[in-house]
């Protein structure tokens, strides 16, 4: 199947990463290409681009969408989490910009086998971005006591019915393990109120994020590497990072603000002695949205929020 991706905020990313040509950037979420695409056709002479995804698909997929820059780009099969030993790796202390574009790809949602999907009846319970990794969807579903299962679901997926959920999949399974996203539909299905399941999207929608977020470690990832991120930015380097869900955005936008004021004195000292520097600032006080015409294009873009952050 071919690796499709249609890139959100395209045009905002780009224009707010203030591109130099000679400059170096990193695409830490390199997808399909679309981003590092229209990276690559504004750099100029020593200008270059570094490209980063775990998924060995989406790595394929750029490699021969963007072949025509292979002098300016280097391109990581790796978790961006990884960024500053890889960039180490190749000789590169800092950058000029860098993109992070969260969640799954349409490809990984429209390939039946990855199993990220709750519209196929019949995949594999997989979810792994990186399918190098051991840890898949049905070892959660089918290894993760009760208790874990509503702790992921109730706090990545931020479902009310979370401790319903939880218990009819332990007592499934207890019957036979849970192989399919169809048997995981019908479990889920079972859990919540008729009335409630009619409004509001599919019922399964919400424990699925959870589990892929689980599987993925996505949100530990993006907490624990942003900071570092921000660190390997020249002065007048910014990092742009689409989100999908405010479980994301809420860490974005935190980070963000707690370097550009990180003082952590008490408010009443007259001065401050904690001696934190800001790192820079924040450009986007309000996330930056999809235009309507993007959301009627591509209604996979209506969640997305992108939060863009300066270096000084």
């Amino acid at each position: 199947m071919e690796f499709r991706h249609t890139s959100v905020l395209l045009e905002e990313t780009i224009k707010n990463l203030n591109i130099r040509p000679d400059g170096i950037y990193v695409d830490g979420t390199l997808g399909g290409g679309g981003h590092a695409c229209e990276v690559l056709k504004r750099l100029r002479g020593g200008g270059r681009l570094i490209g980063i995804d775990q998924d060995a698909d989406a790595i394929a997929a750029a490699s021969m969408r963007l072949r025509d820059y292979e002098a300016q780009l280097t391109v990581i099969h790796s978790n961006y989490a990884a960024m500053k030993q890889e960039l180490s790796a190749i000789g590169v202390t800092g950058v000029d910009g860098i993109v992070l574009d969260l969640g799954v790809s349409s490809f990984q949602l429209d390939t039946p086998e990855r199993g990220f999907t709750y519209r196929e009846e019949d995949a594999p319970l997989d979810m792994r971005m990186d399918r190098r990794e051991k840890l898949c969807a049905r070892d959660i579903v089918n290894g993760y006591s009760q208790g874990e299962l509503f702790r992921m679901i109730r706090d990545y997926g931020e479902d009310r019915f979370a401790q319903n959920i939880a218990k009819h999949i332990v007592a499934a399974r207890e019957e036979s393990p849970i192989e399919t996203t169809g048997q995981l539909n019908r479990i889920i299905e079972a859990a919540i109120p008729k009335k409630v399941a009619k409004t509001g999207g599919h019922p399964a929608k919400r424990t699925y994020q959870a589990i892929r977020i689980e599987c993925n470690h996505e949100l530990d990832v993006l907490r624990g590497h942003l900071d570092e991120m921000i660190d390997l930015l020249h002065p007048g380097g910014r990092i742009c990072v689409i989100t999908f869900h405010s479980l994301e955005d809420r860490i974005v936008k935190t980070i963000f603000k707690t370097n550009e004021k990180p003082c952590t004195c008490p408010p009443d000292f007259p001065v401050c002695v904690c001696g934190k520097q800001p790192k820079g600032r924040v450009l986007t006080k309000k996330p930056i949205l999809p235009t309507k015409g993007e959301m009627e294009e591509n209604p996979r873009s209506k969640s997305a929020k992108l939060r863009v952050f300066e270096k000084v």
